[in-house]
């Protein structure tokens, strides 16, 4: 007996050791999630830059008042300035804007054509742009979620409308349907979407990137609801709705928190493609897109006013798609190594 008890307690986990440094007793999913993604430090690197950003782009205020001395639409190109003893006009004689002067006080990155201040409009076009963007995401994503679990759970007649729905917005090219949409809600002035830009391309980006969500998390739920645990809350007799909010929603939220900065990246580029055709922020408000346009108009003379909105644009969005991708990976290891 003591042989046989000897080797059935071998065979047991031992209870006073160290415990596995990837599973810690008592760690739940998001803990386990939290440090993966700490030891990916490359996503960790991106998260922080993308941070930075959307910090500098919110003390626009702060340096346009304070340091910069002028807003996103104040100057003109008979503006001067005194550089190191040096006084000059902030566009010259043939319409070209000075380049980036390096003084944080007097147009660090330069002017545009209008002799406006372009660190100021970066700072301010960031703000919208991550306005847009924020707000088009949280759209996406409510929308897009409520769907996914309506098609999936109930089936039938509801599949097959939202799944159409979501099939004939899916078969336009997202950045022709924006523009449709922009451009009829800006002619027709369709209610409160008419009265500022940045809430009419917020929706219309939000609308488009709907079907994005709707697939995935209507395909989930097809899965999900005929686990045990569905069963069980019916028997219960909760409704339909209780089970879906309940029981299905928690299962989603790896899904859902994954897809938050892939569309969050998405919206603030095509945010950008919108302005930069005219048909989203319109001047003279800044966004990236539109000091992108505006600055190809004096490309090449005036270089710096293409390269500076273009690399925070590559920048932000490259930041929050990598940064998505280490967070998949966190929640999902096994993504990883199937891919």
């Amino acid at each position: 007996m003591s042989a046989i008890s000897s080797e059935l307690s071998a065979d047991l986990p031992p209870t006073g050791g160290a415990a596995d440094p990837d599973q810690p007793a008592g760690s739940g999913p998001y803990r386990l999630a939290w440090r993966r993604l700490r030891r990916n430090r490359v996503s960790m690197f991106f998260g922080v830059v993308f941070l930075l950003i959307v910090v500098l782009c919110l003390l626009a205020p702060v340096y346009a008042q304070d340091v910069a001395h002028m807003g996103p639409n104040a100057g003109s190109p008979t503006t001067q300035i005194t550089i190191g003893g040096k006084t000059e006009f902030v566009t010259n004689s043939v319409g070209v804007p000075i380049g980036p002067t390096w003084n944080f006080a007097k147009y660090f990155l330069g002017a545009d054509s209008q002799g406006r201040n372009e660190a100021v409009r970066l700072l301010y076009g960031g703000r919208s742009s991550l306005e847009i963007g924020v707000v088009a995401m949280l759209m996406t994503m409510t929308l897009g979620t409520i769907l996914g679990l309506l098609a999936g759970f109930y089936r039938g007649v509801t599949d097959g409308l939202i799944s159409r729905a979501s099939d004939v917005i899916w078969s336009f090219p997202v950045v022709l349907l924006g523009i449709t949409l922009a451009t009829v809600i800006n002619l027709q002035g369709l209610g409160p979407l008419h009265s500022t830009t940045l809430m009419t391309t917020a929706v219309v980006i939000g609308f488009v990137y709907i079907p994005y969500v709707v697939r995935p998390v209507r395909a989930q739920v097809l899965g999900l609801r005929e686990r045990e645990f569905v069963d069980a809350a019916r028997q219960q007799g909760l409704s339909g709705l209780r089970i879906m909010f309940s029981e299905l929603l928690p299962n989603l939220s790896s899904t859902i928190v994954v897809f938050v900065p892939l569309i969050l990246a998405n919206a603030i580029l095509l945010e950008a493609g919108l302005s930069y055709l005219g048909a989203g922020v319109q001047p003279p408000n800044a966004s990236w897109g539109t000091m992108l346009e505006q600055g190809l108009q004096q490309f090449p003379g005036a270089f710096a006013t293409v390269l500076v909105p273009g690399i925070m644009l590559v920048l932000t969005v490259m930041s929050v798609n990598i940064f998505g991708d280490g967070l998949r990976d966190a929640l999902d290891p096994r993504a990883k190594a199937a891919s």
